[in-house]
C-alpha cells in the first residue's frame, strides 16, 4: 500500500493500480468475515431475547411470561452493562444519547462493546444494534490488518475497518444502498477520497447483503427476525396538497418529541456515569415497569415498549387496524421515556427506536383528515432518523426504501418532511452536544482511511 499512501493526485489512477485491486480483494474478504460475525451477533441477540423472555419462563412452568419477569431481567441487564462499561476496555462503546458515529475502535475493546450490547439489546432495553455492529465491523477490519501484517500502515487498517462497517450495517438493513449512504453521511466522506474508500466499502456491503439474503437457506436460521426490509402498507400513488399541509406540522411534532427524548437522556448521562452499578439496574427496573403498565392499560404486549423496535416495526405497520389512537399515544409516551432512559446509560444504537416511534406517530397522524397512514408512516420514520442522527440523505433513503412497496407517492413527502425536520433540529439544538470524554472518540475509520490516498 506504499504507493497508495503517497497520495496520488488523480484518484482514478489509484483505482487503476494493482495496489487498489489488492485492496478490493482484502476488502471483500473482510466483508465476508464481518458479515458472518454480524450475523452471529444478531442471531445471538435474537436467541437471547427468545430464550430469556419466552423459553426460560416456559421451562420454569409458566404458561405465559409473567409481567413481573421483566423486572429482574432488565435489572440484570443494567448490572452486566455497568460491568462492561466500568471494567472492560472501551467503556462499552459510545453513549447512544449522543447519536451515531464511526469512530474507529481497537480490537481489544470489542469484548466490552459486544458484552454491553448483548446485555442492553438482548435483555430488552430500548436501544438498537447498529452502533455495536459498526464497532464490530471496524474492530474486525483493524484486527485483520494486524494479523496479515503488523507493519502495515495505519491507513490500510482504516480503509478495511470502514469496509467492515459497511458490511455490518448492510446486514441489519438487508440493503447495501442504505449501508453505503448511512456510512457516507456518518463519516463525512466526500470529495476526491469518495471513490477510493466507497468502492471497497460497497464491495463489502454487497457481500453483507448477500450473506443476509442467503443465511436462511444456508443455516435454516432466517434473518427475517432482525433484518429490517420493506414494510407492508396500503398503496399510495401520489400526494395532494392536504398531505403536504399536514407533513410540515407532523414533522415538527416528531422533531420536537425526539429533541425532548434526547435532551433528557443527555442530562442523565453524567448522573448515571457517577454510579453505574446503581443507576443502570434502577433504570432497567423503570423500563420494565413502563412495559408492564402498558400491558395493563392496553391489549398489546410488553414487547412493543421493550427492545429496539426493528423486530416489532413490521407487525406494527401491517396490523394498524388493531391499534386504537389511545393505545398508540400511550405507546409513544412510554416507549419514548424508556428510549430516553436507555439511551442515557445503556449501550447500542439510537436509530431503530426512533424509527419505531416515528412509525407509531405516523399511524396516529393517519387519523388526521386527508392524511393517509402510508405517507404519514414514511414521513415519521424518516423524520425520526434525521432528528436523531442529523443525516438527511440517510433519512430520506431509509424512509423511501422501507415504504417503497406501497408505491412512490410517499417520496416527495418524505423529502419535504426531512427538510423541515433538519431545519427544526438545527434550530432546537443550536449546536451539537459534544460527547463526554472517556467514551470512544477515536478518529473516524473512514476519515482515517482517506489518508491512504491523501496523506
Amino acid at each position: 500500500m506504499s504507493d497508495a499512501a503517497r497520495a496520488p493526485a488523480d484518484p482514478s489512477a489509484a483505482i487503476r493500480s494493482r495496489r487498489f485491486l489488492a485492496l478490493l480483494v482484502l476488502a471483500g474478504l473482510v466483508g465476508l468475515v464481518v458479515s458472518f460475525a454480524a450475523w452471529g451477533f444478531l442471531e445471538l441477540v435474537h436467541q437471547i431475547q427468545v430464550g430469556v423472555f419466552e423459553g426460560l419462563p416456559k421451562d420454569l412452568g409458566f404458561a405465559h411470561t409473567p409481567r413481573w419477569w421483566y423486572l429482574p431481567v432488565l435489572a440484570i441487564g443494567g448490572v452486566v452493562t455497568a460491568f462492561a462499561i466500568a471494567r472492560l476496555p472501551g467503556r462499552g462503546g459510545h453513549v447512544p444519547a449522543y447519536g451515531l458515529n464511526s469512530s474507529q475502535i481497537h480490537p481489544i475493546e470489542l469484548p466490552g462493546v459486544i458484552l454491553a450490547a448483548l446485555a442492553s439489546i438482548g435483555l430488552g432495553l430500548v436501544i438498537g444494534p447498529e452502533a455495536p455492529l459498526i464497532a464490530l465491523g471496524g474492530g474486525l477490519g483493524s484486527l485483520a490488518v494486524q494479523l496479515i501484517n503488523k507493519d502495515a500502515p495505519n491507513e490500510l487498517g482504516a480503509v478495511l475497518a470502514a469496509a467492515g462497517m459497511f458490511a455490518a450495517v448492510s446486514l441489519i438493513f438487508a440493503s447495501p444502498l442504505i449501508a453505503a449512504v448511512l456510512m457516507i453521511e456518518v463519516s463525512g466522506l466526500g470529495g476526491p477520497r469518495l471513490k477510493l474508500v466507497l468502492i471497497p466499502g460497497l464491495l463489502a456491503a454487497g457481500i453483507g447483503s448477500l450473506v443476509s439474503i442467503g443465511m436462511g437457506s444456508w443455516t435454516g436460521l432466517s434473518t427475517s427476525a432482525y433484518a429490517l426490509g420493506p414494510l407492508t402498507l396500503p398503496a399510495f400513488a401520489r400526494p395532494d396538497l392536504t398531505d403536504f399541509l399536514w407533513t410540515a406540522p407532523f414533522a415538527l411534532a416528531v422533531t420536537l418529541g425526539t429533541f425532548v427524548i434526547f435532551k433528557g437522556a443527555r442530562r442523565l448521562v453524567p448522573l448515571i456515569a457517577s454510579r453505574l452499578f446503581f443507576f443502570l439496574p434502577l433504570m432497567g427496573l423503570v423500563v420494565a415497569v413502563l412495559a408492564i403498565v402498558f400491558t395493563y392499560a392496553t391489549s398489546h404486549g410488553a414487547n412493543e415498549v421493550l427492545f429496539s423496535g426493528q423486530d416489532q416495526l413490521p407487525g406494527l405497520t401491517s396490523n394498524a387496524s388493531s391499534w386504537s389512537l389511545g393505545a398508540l399515544a400511550l405507546l409513544v409516551l412510554l416507549k419514548g421515556i424508556a428510549y430516553s432512559l436507555s439511551a442515557a446509560g445503556f449501550r447500542g444504537g439510537p436509530t431503530f427506536p426512533a424509527m419505531f416511534l416515528g412509525a407509531a406517530a405516523g399511524m396516529m397522524a393517519g387519523h388526521l383528515p386527508g392524511f393517509e397512514t402510508t405517507p404519514a408512516v414514511a414521513v415519521g420514520i424518516a423524520v425520526g432518523v434525521v432528528a436523531v442522527l442529523q443525516l438527511p440523505l440517510s433519512a430520506v433513503v431509509i424512509g423511501v426504501l422501507l415504504t417503497d412497496r406501497s408505491g412512490a407517492g410517499s417520496a416527495p413527502l418524505v423529502i419535504f418532511g426531512v427538510v423541515v425536520a433538519t431545519v427544526a433540529t438545527a434550530w432546537l439544538e443550536g449546536r451539537q452536544a459534544p460527547e463526554p470524554a472517556g467514551d470512544t472518540a477515536s478518529p473516524s475509520a473512514v476519515d482515517g482511511g482517506a489518508a491512504v490516498i491523501s496523506a
